[in-house]
């Protein structure tokens, strides 16, 4: 949803800075993957507001890597299939590392981690049919953003327990109900 508004004026900014950067873009994907998972570790330790910049900088390698292949023809079925695998590790390493912390009950973060998981999961499924499914109203952009946001605000308010609980449990309802969204959005588009 904020992916496809943002999309074209995101396009032409990276792609600029795309054209300049000489470096194979799978390195670029997992230097990302590295970064999420050093947020997860933040995380981890208590650290809400490192945790949240380092998603922001992971956020911008898997924006650059994208950039890099497109203006420079680098683009690769293997490279988009590292970028997603990718995608899922590190979603699940910033959950893990929000669980490990002690903001959120194990419960409710594996839910978190499954609904994100899933979400994906039935996007692939769904392309795999020829139907492009790009829709729902909480997309990886959008959950990222709830961790950041959520983060930024319970560390301003003394590390709040309540209020990452709130984050990742908005986070996780917006997972399910974008899960729904795509099942319905498939089950109008089969023939």
């Amino acid at each position: 949803m904020l992916n496809d508004k943002l999309r074209p004026q995101t396009n032409k900014i990276t792609a600029k800075i795309g054209e300049k950067i000489d470096i194979d873009p799978n390195i670029v994907t997992l230097a990302g993957l590295f970064i999420s998972i050093f947020s997860g570790v933040l995380f981890a330790s208590g650290n809400l507001v490192a945790g949240a910049l380092f998603i922001i900088l992971s956020g911008i390698c898997d924006m650059i890597d994208g950039a890099i292949a497109r203006s420079q023809n680098r683009k690769t079925k293997f490279g988009g299939f590292l970028d997603s695998t990718c995608d899922r590790f590190a979603d699940a390493a910033i959950l893990i590392g929000i669980m490990y912390s002690g903001f959120v009950d194990p419960i409710l973060g594996a839910l978190a981690i499954h609904a994100s998981i899933t979400v994906s999961y039935v996007r692939s499924r769904a392309e795999q049919e020829g139907i492009t499914c790009s829709v729902g109203i909480a997309e990886r952009a959008e959950r990222l953003l709830i961790i950041v946001i959520g983060s930024l605000i319970a560390a301003l308010c003394g590390g709040s327990h309540h209020i990452m609980l709130f984050t990742i449990g908005l986070l996780t309802v917006l997972s399910y109900i974008t899960v729904f969204q795509r099942v319905y959005h498939v089950l109008m588009n089969l023939e």
